[in-house]
């Protein structure tokens, strides 16, 4: 049986205070809320700019010993050099300040921009490149450029395994090739529902499998229905039972309906600090 974990895309957003922050919850508090309410967070904020090593060490001690931090990839390798020409890119992302997280350190999503289309000896030469263990992640880390001098975190407490997944946004993966590559390097497929704008598949390529729920009538916007979180509770429990790990991160973040969403999808699945029958509640929805 794999574990299971449900979760958000990112914990700072306004307009969930007052929803889903209490009213006088300060910002600095936010992560603790969500750390007190599920068991796992993507941190996106990677994805936009390299952070700091003070960052993900704070953000560590935000949240208990068994929490786990999925970190997105940033855009600088995955939209703008597209994923060519990326080995001072990756050194100084993964030299940034990823291994502070120490074993909250989760999987590393690389989101694919639209209109990159599958080209496999480019996907191929780019998922050889990255490291799979946290002394890889180091190694690799040292080869940083000048620019992160004197703020960058290259220290590792133990090797552990570091898990990556992709996700897509183009038709054109939509070959057989491109599964068989992301099982060959060990990747899991990110399967990610956006509402019909972007390819939805089911395949586990990996032990690990990658949820983003985005929102299945409106991308961004849309809550999901009783339905709806049944039928994704049943596949979820499909692949856990079939032995893989499963993530799950709820972006549908527009009128905070992502950590109401993950708590019913979370309380369906009993796993979690809801979904274990803790104290903890998500307040009313307003």
């Amino acid at each position: 049986m794999g574990e299971v974990r449900i979760g958000l895309s990112g914990w700072r957003y306004r307009e969930w205070r007052g929803r889903f922050y209490p009213h006088g919850l300060v910002q600095r508090r936010e992560l603790e809320y969500v750390a007190e309410r599920f068991d796992t967070v993507e941190i996106n904020g990677s994805f936009y700019s390299l952070q700091r090593p003070a960052s993900y060490q704070h953000w560590a001690a935000s949240v208990p010993a068994d929490f786990l931090f999925a970190v997105k990839g940033g855009r600088y390798i995955t939209h703008l050099r597209r994923l060519t020409g990326v080995e001072t890119a990756l050194a100084n992302f993964f030299a940034s300040g990823l291994l502070a997280l120490g074993p909250k350190l989760g999987p590393v999503l690389w989101q694919l921009p639209p209109r990159l289309g599958f080209d496999e000896a480019r996907l191929d030469a780019f998922l050889a490149q990255l490291p799979r263990t946290t002394m890889q992640v180091a190694e690799l880390a040292r080869r940083h450029d000048a620019r992160l001098e004197g703020r960058t975190w290259l220290e590792v407490d133990a090797d552990r395994e570091v898990r990556h997944a992709v996700e897509i946004r183009d038709e054109t993966y939509r070959d057989p090739a491109f599964l068989r590559l992301l099982e060959r390097h060990g990747v899991a497929f990110v399967v990610a529902d956006t509402a019909g704008r972007w390819p939805l598949m089911f395949e586990a390529t990996a032990p690990l499998v990658y949820v983003r729920l985005h929102g299945d009538v409106e991308l961004y916007t849309s809550g999901y229905a009783d339905e709806a979180l049944d039928g994704w509770a049943g596949r979820i429990r499909g692949w856990a039972d079939a032995g893989h790990d499963v993530v799950v991160y709820f972006d549908n973040d527009v009128d905070a309906h992502a950590p109401y969403d993950a708590a019913a999808l979370a309380r369906r699945l009993g796993v979690g600090p809801l979904g274990a029958g803790g104290a903890a509640t998500v307040g009313v929805r307003t």
